[in-house]
């Protein structure tokens, strides 16, 4: 540890040829630029987990992407988020090379003094998170700037070997929880095929075991839903099938790295070592991210900002998540200020109501692919707490690492 730099990151990038600049203003970037397709946009809502999420990405044209040139992206950039959560950021690939910085960002070129991967990983440990925060300005709204980027404390082996190894052993904590989330993906696509399969297109298995609609099972309209259902089934509301009980409030500071699941309104948002609710579940968003559906194998603790499902019949989790994220749950914004979901306007949504035996059938069919990615969502919460555990150690020196260098 005493052989250490003890610097800060806008020496380090100097020393190596490397910058910090601000991305575009919107008076050079104007809501009428993006496209449809082109040049993917990095905003601050496509950073997840230090690397960039494609999901509603935007796009500008070859035109704006040349006229605004110096802010397209190199392969160990790092784009840092200007604004609002000022500790998010991604570390630029491979595929990412030649997508743009958008508006709210700021670019990081690390340049040749130190390794781009444990460089997102030292601004990624809480001292420098905090330290980040804290002296991030504005009244209502963090900000964040060059200059502030620059002065952020960094303590580094000057060995950019040594820096490749301490990254080499985060990455792989990282690659298998990318790997086991591809993997979770995949059966959760399974799942929703069956889902659709079943119960939107009534292909379910008929008494002679074949697909009830493709093989001639008698339909009938239904005037509430508007349309044809199998003749048997009837339509209810969402009431019917549950109810959306309220979320506790918990303080931010009572949120902890490790423990049971603190579920907000876009998700996991810490740890607590206590449990509202009995897993597995369902939590609503009901304020903030309005409607987003969250899925939890585990016990867990949903926050004010959310609703949690009850069953009001034996109906499985995994069918009641596909039915509600079905629903259009995300566009019933109830509250011109800040957005909520109305439960009662959720509830009286009409919906079929398919024989409860099929819905417990579907569940059995589905029983093994929900063990496994219960899972490897547990084996993804002991990585990221073995890595989160491991990642201030290997930053201040306490645990080093061995081993020849990556070729």
């Amino acid at each position: 540890m005493s052989e250490w730099l003890q610097t800060t990151l806008g020496r380090v990038l100097s020393s190596g040829g490397g910058k910090i600049q601000t991305g575009p203003f919107g008076s050079q970037l104007h809501a009428s630029d993006y496209v449809e397709s082109g040049i993917p946009c990095i905003m601050p809502t496509n950073m997840h987990n230090n690397r960039v999420n494609v999901s509603g990405i935007a796009f500008i044209g070859d035109k704006d992407a040349q006229r605004l040139s110096h802010h397209l992206v190199q392969e160990g950039d790092i784009v840092y988020s200007r604004r609002g959560d000022v500790t998010q950021k991604a570390l630029i690939g491979k595929t990412e090379a030649g997508y743009f910085c958008g508006t709210g960002c700021l670019l990081v070129r690390p340049g040749n003094a130190i390794d781009p991967a444990f460089l997102t990983y030292h601004l990624s440990t809480p001292t420098n998170q905090g330290w980040i925060v804290k002296q991030a300005v504005g009244a209502t709204m963090p900000n964040l700037n060059t200059a502030i980027l620059s002065a952020v404390p960094l303590s580094m082996p000057p060995l950019k070997e040594t820096q490749v190894k301490i990254a080499t052993v985060l990455s792989a904590l990282d690659a298998k929880i990318e790997c086991n989330n591809r993997i979770n993906v995949e059966l959760e696509a399974m799942v929703k095929t069956l889902y659709d399969y079943w119960f939107v297109q009534f292909d379910f298995p008929d008494a002679n075991g074949k697909p009830y609609k493709s093989s001639g099972g008698k339909m009938a309209y239904n005037a509430t839903l508007k349309r044809e259902i199998p003749v048997g089934w009837r339509d209810g509301t969402i009431g019917n099938l549950i109810s959306l009980e309220y979320g506790k409030g918990l303080k931010a500071e009572n949120r902890t790295g490790s423990g049971h699941p603190v579920i907000g309104s876009n998700g996991v948002v810490g740890y607590h070592s206590e449990y509202l609710v009995e897993g597995p579940g369902i939590v609503v968003g009901r304020k903030g991210t309005v409607g987003a559906i969250t899925f939890i194998h585990t016990d867990f603790f949903p926050i004010d900002t959310t609703y949690y499902v009850k069953p009001i019949s034996k109906i499985g989790f995994l069918y009641l998540k596909y039915l509600l994220s079905s629903l259009g749950l995300e566009k019933m914004n109830s509250d011109s200020a800040v957005p909520g979901l109305n439960r009662e306007v959720a509830l009286r949504i009409n919906t079929v109501l398919p024989p409860t035996t099929l819905i417990q059938d579907f569940e059995r069919r589905t029983a093994a692919v929900f063990s496994k990615l219960h899972i490897l969502v547990q084996e993804n919460q002991q990585l990221a707490q073995l890595r989160d555990w491991l990642l201030p150690l290997l930053m201040n020196g306490q645990v080093t690492v061995a081993g020849r260098r990556p070729a």
